[in-house]
């Protein structure tokens, strides 16, 4: 078979990204089928199995944000299911949305990263949160910021500017997660860049500058039309520009992923580009930074998406053939995607 009968659109779910979720679908579905892709959006609930094994031989394009979508355990599914898709596997999503696992990968590397500590809910509970605020407090300075450890879209993301501000930006981020960091705080340029593997190897997109009107990136500045400033491609010298597409390039490397990713960055008064974090299902809306990135390169969000439906096919087909028995790679039958 030359391709997939069908793609499967996936967007939505319980996370508190549905809404942004479902924007991201809608566009990359309709940017498919101006490409002549037969098109099925779907979300990720109890009829999800067997809407799959009913729709033959498809492609799944996962929109999720948020936990269930990004932290590998439907991608899991996917591949138990043995259904190719685009993007990274199970493990590299689980580890690249896990901010407190993914920012000591990267920092292990050598890329620079703000200092993080990690603090489960139950040890800020338990060992006295005066007494952890006031050590944060030593060992980080202010201003820092606090985010839960995973999740998406800068929600319960607090910059903290005092020791006063900081339980309260405890509590906002353990409404979103177990597990929060507390990073030291980078002054600088905030920028994020995507990388695309159209199937000749991952490339860099231009750099999305970003200047919220606010002055802070939250939800309301990333999914409000207007409430932030996007410029592509960003207004940095070429050399510092150089440096963080590389960056970003290293980041998909270090964590294992594939088809598409998205790296924000800060970059210092130095030059010095720093690792935020990283994510596996970048928003596709219209007030997104990859769609942009897509169009300063002079590229179009139909055959991009396109293009990484064929890889995934491809790629599962390959595994297929070679995991047939009496095959010269002598692998077993089982998950296509994931070897």
């Amino acid at each position: 078979m030359n391709g997939p009968s069908s793609v499967v659109v996936l967007a939505g779910g319980l996370s508190h990204e549905r809404e942004v979720s479902l924007r991201s679908g809608r566009r990359v579905a309709q940017a498919l089928r101006g490409q002549g892709l037969d098109v099925i959006e779907t979300d990720a609930d109890s009829t999800l199995v067997d809407q799959l094994e009913r729709a033959g031989e498809v492609v799944v394009f996962p929109l999720l944000h948020g936990e269930a979508g990004e932290d590998g355990s439907l991608r899991e599914v996917l591949s138990l299911l043995d259904v190719p898709f685009v993007g990274a596997v199970a493990s590299a999503s689980r580890m690249t949305f896990d901010k407190s696992i993914a920012t000591r990968v990267i920092a292990d590397a050598g890329v620079p990263t703000p200092a993080q500590i990690a603090l489960p809910h139950e040890t800020f509970r338990e060992l006295g949160a005066a007494s952890l605020v006031r050590a944060l407090g030593d060992q980080l300075g202010f201003p820092m910021m606090v985010k839960p450890a995973k999740g998406g879209s800068a929600l319960g993301c607090t910059k903290v500017t005092s020791a006063e501000q900081l339980p309260a930006a405890m509590v906002a981020a353990y409404a979103y997660g177990q597990v929060a960091v507390v990073e030291s705080f980078v002054d600088g340029t905030e920028i994020t860049v995507a990388v695309i593997d159209r199937g000749s190897g991952p490339e860099a997109l231009p750099a999305v500058q970003i200047q919220p009107e606010s002055g802070i990136y939250d939800y309301a500045a990333r999914y409000t039309a207007g409430r932030t400033r996007f410029i592509c491609p960003a207004q940095l010298p070429d050399e510092v520009a150089d440096r963080a597409a590389d960056t970003a390039l290293t980041v998909h490397r270090l964590l294992g992923l594939a088809d598409l990713s998205r790296t924000d960055l800060i970059v210092a008064a130095d030059g010095r580009p720093y690792f935020l974090e990283a994510n596996v299902a970048p928003g596709m809306t219209e007030t997104s930074a990859l769609p942009l990135a897509v169009e300063a390169a002079g590229w179009d969000l139909g055959t991009i998406s396109a293009d990484l439906v064929r890889n995934a096919w491809e790629r599962g087909v390959r595994t297929s053939v070679g995991s047939r028995p009496g095959s010269a790679s002598g692998a077993s039958v089982g998950n296509r995607h994931d070897r």
